[in-house]
């Protein structure tokens, strides 16, 4: 290889270093970016292009733009130098490689100028707490085009908190039998019952709904106390919420007030097809639940057990999906509240083992829920966690690790920990990015962190998204999707929210087109569907995605 500079006695020795250096960055650029896109044609992508033919191409690109920087001589920067620099730094981004169609180009133009009259506004609503952006979010052009723009699946999810509270409200709890009790904590609780109900402790005697409605004057302001109850969504958060103990009591708070609702038998089937109807109709094709799977009731108080609810899970999906065809399905992550002790713990994975035996098209694994500061961490439950392999037996994880700004703690190890017990996928991982070790390990693993960017916020992880630790992660190319965590819950819609916060947030402009195809993209490549079905998925995307970008341009 010819000289990097020409001998020029202008030139100095420390500058010499300083050009071979990035000369030995451009190489190694090339080399990562090689292997990189080796690694994502390994996988199910279109039509099986092979890797060698798309290598190939990126390989010559590169070798020309570093034959460019090499056959320059010059002592000072060169234009062309620093260009191939910036486009290897784009290149390694989230949607880096995806090569735009001709329509693409010019939606993604499109989009770019709509995107710059949000960022240039005097409310940038990123920088804001999601309470107080949401209207300006609703108003901009480009959550218009995001709610319609397909979004394959929502890979992280809850399922108390799937569907609006508007519904329960004005449908569930306007049903017969359904009382209403208030605590001392100044919250309610609810009740399906034939006759009246027993009273529970610091909670008034139960007051049946249809009477209660039918001796005030004004109903709706009893629904919206209900509405208050159900959700964190107020007018000054910084006020209600002024910490992260005080935000996550009042979030499982609103949990239960739903339980008592969506834990009735009936109301549990109904809940599940509106969630499946909430999400279809927010352009999203299929959903993995996090559910606790918890006792249903019957309105003469007999009790259903989880092989009821999943049953009840495979009737309604496959209800739905006969109704709304070009919905692939939805799939359960079995839950359960990290506050239990190791001898729970043995008892629920080989639950969850049960479970994925008798139920292996619709289970897809086992997590920890609950606020990870406070729980215990994984460690904690090596013995059960190990079960399933010293079995034989295939369960696999989707933990959540890294929810957490405590750094040097147990729980601070919860993502070492998820990669060493085989998680398929890292819930928020918003700590990732303080364990370069971890981090590396995820990489290579090609262990995606499911991105939840209104609740990091919310639960008082991040203020301004523009601060996110992904935007970092999302610039090295790290795999990640986009969830939405507990959309009804904040009050906002399944998904196309939290994809407006994190394009407009996390990137800046750098963010384009590319980068929400390979998104949605990576939500269906990082699902738990079969290899087959993945493959089938993904066609079935892009030829909505198509469809997307010639109507947008129209």
């Amino acid at each position: 290889m010819t000289s990097l500079c020409c001998g020029s006695q202008k030139c100095g020795r420390s500058r010499q270093a300083r050009l071979n250096t990035i000369t030995c960055i451009v190489i190694t650029g090339v080399v990562v970016e090689v292997r990189r896109a080796q690694a994502k044609h390994r996988d199910l992508w279109l039509n099986y292009i092979t890797a060698m033919h798309a290598v190939t191409l990126r390989d010559l690109m590169r070798i020309w733009m570093l034959f460019l920087w090499c056959a320059t001589c010059s002592c000072g920067p060169d234009p062309r130098k620093r260009e191939a620099l910036i486009k290897l730094e784009a290149s390694r981004r989230t949607g880096g490689n995806i090569t735009l169609s001709e329509r693409e180009k010019l939606l993604d133009g499109k989009l770019q100028k709509l995107k710059q009259h949000d960022m240039e506004a005097r409310q940038f609503p990123p920088s804001m707490h999601f309470f107080k952006a949401k209207h300006l979010i609703d108003q901009s052009p480009v959550f218009s085009l995001l709610q319609r723009m397909p979004k394959g699946a929502a890979l992280h999810v809850h399922d108390f908190a799937m569907v609006g509270v508007d519904w329960l409200v004005k449908n569930v709890t306007y049903r017969d039998n359904c009382y209403v009790c208030f605590t001392d904590e100044q919250t309610v609780q609810f009740i399906f019952s034939s006759g009246q109900p027993v009273s529970r402790p610091r909670c008034s005697s139960w007051t049946l709904l249809r009477s209660l409605r039918e001796k005030i004057k004004n109903s709706t302001d009893l629904d919206n106390s209900f509405i208050q109850n159900l959700t964190l969504f107020t007018e000054d958060p910084d006020r209600a919420y002024p910490s992260q103990g005080i935000v996550w009591k009042r979030f499982e708070q609103a949990f239960l007030v739903a339980y008592g609702l969506v834990t009735h038998a009936p109301v549990f089937k109904d809940y599940l097809y509106e969630g499946l109807r909430q999400f279809y109709e927010d352009n999203i094709m299929y959903v993995e639940i996090r559910a606790l799977l918890p006792a249903t009731y019957e309105l003469d108080g007999r009790l259903n057990n989880k092989d009821w609810s999943m049953r009840a899970c495979q009737d309604i999906v496959k209800r739905f999906t006969a109704d709304y065809p070009d919905f692939l399905g939805a799939r359960v992550i079995f839950t359960v509240h990290r506050g239990i002790n190791a001898t729970e713990a043995v008892k629920t994975i080989e639950e969850a083992m049960t479970l994925q035996r008798n139920f292996p098209d619709i289970m897809a694994g086992f997590d920890f829920v609950g606020q990870e500061d406070l729980g215990r961490p994984l460690w904690y439950f090596k013995d059960a966690l190990s079960l399933p392999e010293d079995r034989g037996v295939n369960l696999p994880y989707f933990f959540h690790a890294g929810e957490t700004d405590s750094q040097g703690t147990d729980v601070d190890q919860n993502l070492m920990d998820a990669l060493l017990f085989n998680t398929t996928r890292i819930g928020h991982g918003f700590a990732l990015a303080r364990h370069p070790v971890v981090k590396e390990m995820s990489r290579k693993m090609d262990v995606p962190i499911e991105v939840c960017p209104i609740s990091n916020q919310v639960l008082k992880l991040v203020s301004d998204l523009r601060d996110h630790p992904v935007a970092v992660l999302m610039a090295e190319g790290h795999p990640v999707v986009i969830s939405s965590d507990d959309p009804a819950l904040f009050g906002a819609t399944a998904l196309s929210h939290d994809f407006y916060e994190a394009f407009m947030g996390f990137g800046g402009m750098s963010f384009n087109l590319g980068t929400l195809k390979e998104l949605v993209i990576n939500s269906l490549r990082y699902s738990s569907l079969p290899s087959q079905t993945k493959k089938k998925a993904i066609e079935a995307l892009l030829v909505k995605w198509d469809k997307f970008v010639l109507e947008s341009l129209l």
